[in-house]
């Protein structure tokens, strides 16, 4: 499974549109391991473009801060899991929550 997380100064960006980075993580969902690691810089924030890019990168899910609704709905209608909420931290520990069934989400950190 691929993940990826928005990330600003090596950590969670809350907003996903507007991050410096997407860290993209190859995960073992059976072992609950990260197997790589790539940091890739996103197009420039169009509305609508990064769902399609994501898509293009072979990402499953999605580990967010904050989201948009029109930006999860166009992610979902592609096949990628959303999930929103978040807290900060790096991205190897927001992954390792989630395949640990451990990552607590709160409110969703954009409000449009």
């Amino acid at each position: 499974m691929k993940i990826a997380i928005p990330v600003a100064n090596e950590l969670l960006c809350m907003h996903f549109g507007h991050c410096e980075q997407f860290a993209m993580l190859d995960v073992n969902e059976e072992t609950k391991q990260i197997k790589g690691k790539e940091m890739i810089t996103p197009p420039p924030h169009e509305p609508g473009l990064l769902p399609v890019w994501i898509k293009d990168q072979g990402v499953d899910l999605v580990l967010a801060g904050g989201m948009g609704k029109k930006a999860q709905e166009l992610l979902a209608e592609r096949g990628i899991k959303v999930v929103v909420g978040a807290p900060s931290g790096t991205p190897e520990e927001i992954a390792l929550a989630y395949l640990n069934k451990e990552l607590v989400t709160g409110q969703n950190a954009c409000d449009h």
